[in-house]
């Protein structure tokens, strides 16, 4: 039962400790009155591809278009840049530092696994000369413009 403090505003409930049973009644309770609502909400999650992939921001610095990935907990060797034609890849894999089978997990949110994201470059950049640089999990592709791409105003008649 509950102890309950006379004239205070917020009255302070002492918890009493779950046994696993009365854990494992409640789940029982909820898949009887309802047995798809275990479908919605998997007690065990597993790494989706969103988890994976790198969060991106390009923009252009001067004469440079430059593409910053956020990849932590991946090594340098482990990261690969790919330019072809009119496309910048980055992939890699973020490999889990080494499995634990005698601890019995609570949680588990960290993903591992492969990855992989493209993304067009604009017609005036000049990958022959492009530089990459990986510090602090963040990865840095400078990609040099090319004169080739200035605008031409068009009148219309």
């Amino acid at each position: 039962m509950a102890k309950k403090d006379q004239g205070a505003l917020v009255q302070r409930e002492e918890m009493q400790p779950v046994s696993p049973f009365a854990e494992m009644d409640k789940y029982f309770e909820n898949f009887f009155r309802n047995p798809f609502s275990m479908l919605a909400a998997p007690m065990m999650s597993f790494p989706r591809a969103a988890d994976l992939t790198p969060s991106v921001d390009i923009f252009e610095d001067g004469n440079e278009v430059v593409v910053k990935a956020d990849i932590p907990g991946v090594k340098k060797d482990d990261i690969d840049v790919t330019i072809t034609e009119n496309s910048l890849t980055i992939s890699g894999e973020r490999k889990q530092e080494k499995k634990v089978k005698e601890k019995d997990f609570h949680r588990i949110e960290r993903s591992y696994g492969s990855f992989s994201r493209s993304f067009r470059l604009p017609e005036n950049v000049n990958a022959a000369k492009a530089k990459a640089e990986f510090k602090d999990g963040v990865l840095e592709v400078r990609l040099p413009k090319t004169k080739a791409g200035k605008q031409k105003k068009i009148e219309i008649s």
